[in-house]
């Protein structure tokens, strides 16, 4: 039955009770396409036996004095329908660890070419996030320019997926390229990934790139040629990302989300020469993942091997995406 936290809107409440009628009946065809109607609205069903509630599917929106707190990726307005401007978008997530953050946001400011932009996603972060990050933003805009860097705050925490699919909608130029705060520039690190993704056999590319026999064990690998680019740092046409989306926003732990946003972006189709992933050396200093060190041992494994078979779903047979002759050097 609709949960007496919400208002449920009348023509939601009728789909459902429609849908609870036709699971009885045991019309699961009935059934899957009124859940279908049910969340093209904006609402989600949870069953619980021959009962169940309804939930909106997303947070809501919070409208504030300062701006909007977007409870949905899909909330966030989108600049992909715009002309391509400048040459990269950085695409951050600001979440737990303030000095992180600032750390790689002064880092870009201080090596950055001109025609870089940043996007913040300031993911629900933390109260001492939250309140330093401003601090952050003028380190930032000193360097960068004031119109070159913008935060978009979400009304709860959304996850990784959505993270990057939030800076995507929020990018301008032709190659986006997402950073973790673990890792620190330490030079200019645009001008190469562009320059490598003018090449159009080339659709994803970083210094961390990874190799796989099986597409079910991953290997680091040396520069060159690889079959997936790690996320801490991972650059991409925005073309591409328009196309080949939308970025399945199930991946709310980070891990293993690089590797299945990669072989999407490299995927022809089957039959089709993929396309490249390439490692390339860039000035970088990669300091503690604290994501991985603040989640326990047994809930990151569980995390982990969740996301990865998302991998598995829907790449598992697809073995002409790590077809290839570069040796494995070392474990992910």
């Amino acid at each position: 039955m609709p949960s007496a936290r919400f208002a449920v809107p009348e023509v939601i409440d009728s789909l459902a009770r429609r849908r609870s009628l036709a699971r009885a009946e045991r019309d699961w065809a009935a059934a899957d396409g009124l859940r279908r109607e049910i969340e093209q609205s904006g609402w989600k069903v949870v069953d619980d036996g021959l009962s169940y509630r309804l939930e909106p599917a997303h947070p809501p929106d919070l409208v504030e004095p300062g701006g909007v707190r977007y409870g949905s990726s899909t909330a966030v307005p989108s600049r992909l329908d715009q002309p391509e401007q400048g040459l990269a978008t950085v695409v951050l997530t600001a979440t737990d660890w303030s000095a992180d953050l600032r750390r790689a946001v002064v880092g870009l400011g201080d090596h950055a070419p001109a025609g870089t932009s940043v996007v913040i996603v300031a993911d629900s972060p933390s109260a001492e996030q939250a309140q330093t990050l401003e601090g952050t933003l003028e380190a930032g805009r000193a360097a960068l320019g004031a119109q070159q860097l913008e935060v978009i705050w979400t009304s709860a925490r959304l996850g990784a997926g959505a993270a990057l699919a939030i800076g995507l909608r929020r990018s301008v130029a032709p190659v986006v390229i997402s950073l973790d705060t673990s890792i620190e520039p330490d030079g200019d690190i645009v001008t190469s990934l562009v320059q490598l993704l003018a090449d159009p056999s080339i659709a994803v590319a970083g210094p961390y790139g990874v190799t796989s026999a099986d597409m079910r064990h991953f290997q680091a690998a040396s520069a060159g040629d690889v079959h997936a680019v790690e996320g801490y740092c991972l650059a991409f046409r925005r073309a591409d990302g328009a196309a080949r989306g939308p970025i399945d926003e199930r991946f709310r732990f980070y891990r293993n989300l690089d590797l299945w946003w990669s072989l999407v972006l490299r995927d022809e189709g089957p039959g089709a020469l993929p396309r490249r992933a390439v490692a390339v050396e860039l000035p970088v200093v990669r300091h503690e993942h604290r994501a991985w060190f603040a989640t326990a041992a047994r809930e990151r494994e569980r995390l982990s091997k969740r996301n990865f078979y998302r991998i598995i779903d829907r790449y598992g047979k697809r073995l002409d995406l790590v077809d290839g002759d570069q040796p494995p050097r070392g474990e992910r």
